[in-house]
């Protein structure tokens, strides 16, 4: 659905009066379409989700606490440049995302750091294919898919921290939900849903609040820092949303998702040490 498909549909709830609104609460997205494949039916250096890598020589494997990372995507950027609408991510290159095996990793507590890795390089000659550590617990394995990719506009779910003077009503509120319920369409929320950056879909709270205070320290809302932190927490952006599979054995807590979080300025410079992750689920 384009911008014009997302105005019609506000038109069509009853929410004309929001239209002034849609640019703070819409977000262009990658959606990323897995399917389950055999692991050699993906060819090296392809997009994937799930089975194993393809690393380049002298590849050090993640771990956390003394247990190696579950691997779970590589993205070959030169496949999702074209539905990168603004150009966020890098043109070329290669990111690796991988994940706390025990998924005792939430993002909640600073100490959480290092449960998580995301890597990138723009040199990817020699990629070589590569099992996971014979100590990576086989239930922390994900079966293969391959992976094709869409532009996609997302909307925000928690719109009143989107918008500067929130004005709506409570039934326009409500009319917004209703919409959200079956956006793009009904058949569409019953679908694996992985994407690259946009509007997440929350399970429970906004997560930017969340990554600020934790990634600088804070767990406790009394902290003095936490009134000048608060105000760099839209600086955080969706990086990459991978929600539970059971096709391949993938599942985050009660049928939850994980959300890779990044500071737009660390984005744009194509630097993906900071990034940090939440752990979300019923």
């Amino acid at each position: 659905m384009d911008k014009a498909g997302v105005r019609a549909a506000f038109v069509a709830a009853g929410l004309s009066r929001l239209l002034k609104d849609i640019d703070y609460i819409s977000k262009d997205s990658i959606r990323l379409f897995s399917t389950p494949a055999g692991e050699y039916d993906i060819s090296i250096g392809e997009s994937r989700i799930g089975g194993v890598p393809d690393v380049p020589p002298g590849f050090t494997w993640p771990d956390w606490k003394g247990v190696p990372q579950s691997f779970i995507a590589q993205l070959y950027l030169e496949e999702v440049h074209p539905y990168d609408i603004h150009g966020a991510l890098p043109s070329r290159g290669m990111l690796w995302f991988f994940y706390d095996a025990n998924q005792e990793t939430y993002g909640a507590d600073p100490a959480d750091l290092g449960g998580w890795r995301v890597i990138f390089s723009d040199d990817y000659a020699g990629l070589q294919r590569t099992a996971g550590p014979v100590n990576l617990p086989a239930e922390s394995q994900f079966k293969a898919c391959s992976v094709s990719f869409a532009s996609e506009i997302t909307l925000s779910q928690q719109p009143q921290f989107e918008i500067a003077d929130f004005d709506w009503t409570d039934e326009e509120i409500q009319k917004y939900e209703t919409l959200l319920a079956t956006f793009p369409d009904p058949d569409d929320h019953t679908a694996v849903h992985n994407q690259l950056l946009g509007n997440p879909q929350t399970i429970q709270d906004d997560m930017r609040l969340e990554c600020q205070l934790a990634s600088h320290g804070v767990t406790d809302m009394n902290d003095p820092r936490v009134a000048e932190l608060s105000k760099g927490a839209k600086e955080w952006q969706l990086l990459l949303q991978i929600d539970t599979d059971e096709r391949i054995g993938m599942r985050w807590g009660d049928a939850g998702m994980i959300y890779f979080w990044i500071i737009g300025f660390d984005l744009k410079a194509h630097s993906f040490d900071r990034t940090w992750l939440v752990s979300q689920s019923e």
